[in-house]
């Protein structure tokens, strides 16, 4: 019988889940950006024709069945931004200052041409109170000859099933 030592199970680690490549966790650090930045035009630019946006209220519902925080389809994610574009949000006004970071990033699946990404993220809002955000986001990225289109992302929030403020804005 044989034990790992620590390089054996880091190698291992690795070989199951290695970090995105330098492209695609920049496009995902955009996307971040984007979001913080209130530049939701160029945003909603990042999605693929077949996108979906979900944040569910508990890890294993099924949106079919469930009721979900946010699950949005490509013109649903439309609809959303030119909300947002309108400025005319009571909840967002003033608009929350927000910034966050995206870590612990891994290819959790990927094929020619797509790559799921799981990460951990903090998201910091301040709007009269600062509130943290944090949670796992999973990130679908699919390659076009110009770049890359998000397919999907899911939001898995720590606080998900609990009492949640607001989510005028996008998480």
């Amino acid at each position: 019988m044989s034990t790992l030592d620590d390089t054996d199970v880091l190698a291992a680690a690795l070989r199951t889940y290695p970090a995105p490549s330098p492209e695609v966790a920049a496009f995902l650090y955009l996307e971040a950006r984007l979001a913080d930045e209130a530049r939701y035009s160029e945003w909603e630019h990042l999605w693929d024709d077949d996108a979906l946006y979900w944040v569910p209220m508990h890890p294993d519902d099924d949106p079919a069945t469930n009721l979900s925080y946010i699950y949005d389809n490509r013109p649903r994610i439309k609809s959303r931004v030119a909300q947002l574009n309108t400025g005319n949000r009571h909840s967002q006004t003033p608009p929350s200052v927000m910034r966050r970071q995206l870590t612990n990033m891994e290819v959790l699946d990927s094929d020619e041409d797509t790559v799921t990404v799981g990460s951990n993220f903090a998201l910091f809002e301040y709007r009269y109170t600062q509130r943290i955000w944090a949670g796992r986001v999973i990130h679908k990225v699919r390659r076009h000859p110009d770049g890359f289109k998000l397919v999907s992302k899911t939001v898995h929030m720590v606080s998900a099933g609990g009492p949640v403020d607001t989510l005028a804005f996008l998480i």
